[in-house]
């Protein structure tokens, strides 16, 4: 199960707790990759914490801006040394995407740029609500277009949508979010599927929280492994 990636969100802004969350979710069992988002990154301790954090790790800050303030964002990252996946929204554009792929490969040429497409916590009615005209999957399907063309090494979007991109872009990275164990809460998120049937829809990697963070760290651990193995 080592080809198949977990990136495990860290979503606190309590350094106590993200310890705790890196610490028992280490397994030889499982390729098992900490995810810091904006809460963790904005908070007091986050930052410096990330300066001198020794493994590999994603920091999923997605970032959607004009080309130059992209560029002065990733710029502003140079010292995290092992930061090996960073987040860009696919909504900024062609060439803010292209901005941020280059910029990013000469701060550090094995960082991993994964354009965001629409959030697993929005559906049909939800981007209407926007002002889209087309479904969730054609969105998704362009914005695949987009990241592609604009070199990124990946895409984030729901395991719903991946099967679809992998067919058409086949060595894409394709990262989901809204990953649940089977009879778990949905919670905030509209698009969900559990970790094997991710891994089926040919998914490079996905994201699990509150299924791994929540309660008793070691046991879910388990949990996952179990569910994969069967």
């Amino acid at each position: 199960m080592k080809d198949k990636i977990i990136f495990v969100a860290c979503d606190s802004s309590d350094l106590v707790k993200i310890k705790k969350i890196i610490n028992q979710t280490r397994t030889k069992k499982l390729k098992i990759i900490p995810k810091f988002g904006l809460q963790f990154f904005y908070s007091k301790h986050g930052r410096k914490f990330l300066e001198k954090f020794k493994s590999t790790f994603w920091l999923d800050l997605k970032i959607n801006d004009i080309p130059q303030t992209a560029l002065s964002a990733i710029d502003s990252l140079k010292d995290l040394k092992k930061c090996m996946y960073i987040t860009v929204h696919a909504s900024g554009g062609l060439e803010m995407l292209k901005a941020v792929k280059k910029k990013s490969k000469k701060i550090n040429k094995n960082i991993k740029v994964l354009g965001v497409t629409i959030l697993t916590s929005l559906n049909n009615k939800s981007i209407q609500q926007i002002g889209h005209t087309k479904k969730v999957k054609q969105l998704v399907l362009k914005q695949a277009g987009l990241i592609k063309k604009s070199g990124c090494d990946g895409i984030v979007c729901s395991a719903e949508e991946a099967m679809m991109v992998r067919k058409k872009y086949k060595k894409l990275l394709i990262v989901t979010p809204g990953i649940r164990l089977p009879n778990e809460s949905s919670n905030d998120q509209m698009r969900i599927m559990t970790p094997k049937q991710a891994f089926k829809n040919k998914v490079s990697g996905i994201v699990i929280g509150r299924s791994l963070t929540k309660g008793n760290i070691t046991n879910n651990i388990k949990k996952l492994t179990d569910h994969l193995n069967k």
